[in-house]
């Protein structure tokens, strides 16, 4: 059973090789990439090295490839259009959606807790690994490297229309919700996952009502605003 487990392994990370169109000088760093924090559990003094120093950089990675593109593609757009459109691009749920097109969930190295528990399929998990995933090429072959896989696997992202811009979310939030005669929103941290110095923080938007929405984010904060983004647009408001 281990060995087919990981035969099928071998064969997505292959594929995810071929779909990353980038050939690693030192495979070693995809390999940490795709390596979960839990692989260490239990491993006393050898514990090989896993994805969340490589999630931080990449985190600023493709912050950078972002707004670089969004310069360019948007000259007129102001600070507050730029940055709603970045935050679109960068969150754990446009990762997620780039990781399971990419195929990353069943490339990732988990430990068998992990595995019982969903963790190929989990959305943090996988954006996490996204993440770790851009860390590695730059670290591998450059900031051109780096772009090259970013214009390939965010195309589709790239490529949707903008969502209507929202500076602030909870405030729009606050005022539909005043508008249909109900309380003001709340706001729940229901799971904070990851490192201390990269923390994916889970949080429920509810209003009186309706039904709560959940997002993800990189602090309390943005996953705040994101959440109230996701309800807003479940509701239709926009």
């Amino acid at each position: 059973m281990a060995g087919g487990r990981t035969n099928v392994r071998a064969e997505a990370v292959a594929a995810l090789r071929r779909r990353l169109g980038h050939a690693f000088a030192e495979p070693e760093l995809l390999e940490r990439a795709l390596t979960h924090s839990s692989v260490g559990e239990g491993a006393g003094p050898q514990v090989p090295a896993d994805n969340e120093r490589l999630e931080f950089l990449g985190d600023r990675v493709l912050g950078l490839l972002v707004a670089d593109r969004l310069v360019h593609e948007f000259p007129a757009a102001d600070e507050g259009q730029l940055s709603a459109r970045l935050h679109a691009l960068v969150d754990k749920t446009a990762c997620a959606r780039v990781g399971e097109r990419l195929g990353v969930g069943d490339a990732l190295r988990l430990s068998p807790g992990e595995t019982k528990t969903g963790g190929r399929r989990k959305a943090g998990v996988i954006a996490d690994a996204v993440e770790a995933i851009l860390a590695a090429v730059y670290r591998d072959g450059g900031l051109i490297a780096a772009q090259a896989v970013f214009e390939r696997a965010w195309a589709e992202e790239l490529a949707a229309p903008p969502a209507p811009a929202i500076t602030n979310p909870k405030s729009a939030l606050q005022e539909w919700a005043q508008g249909q005669g109900r309380p003001l929103p709340t706001y729940a941290v229901v799971q904070r996952t990851g490192s201390d110095h990269a923390p994916t923080f889970t949080v429920e938007a509810t209003v009186t009502g309706y039904e709560p929405a959940r997002a993800q984010g990189r602090s309390r904060q943005e996953a705040e605003k994101a959440a109230a983004v996701a309800l807003l647009k479940r509701e239709g408001v926009i």
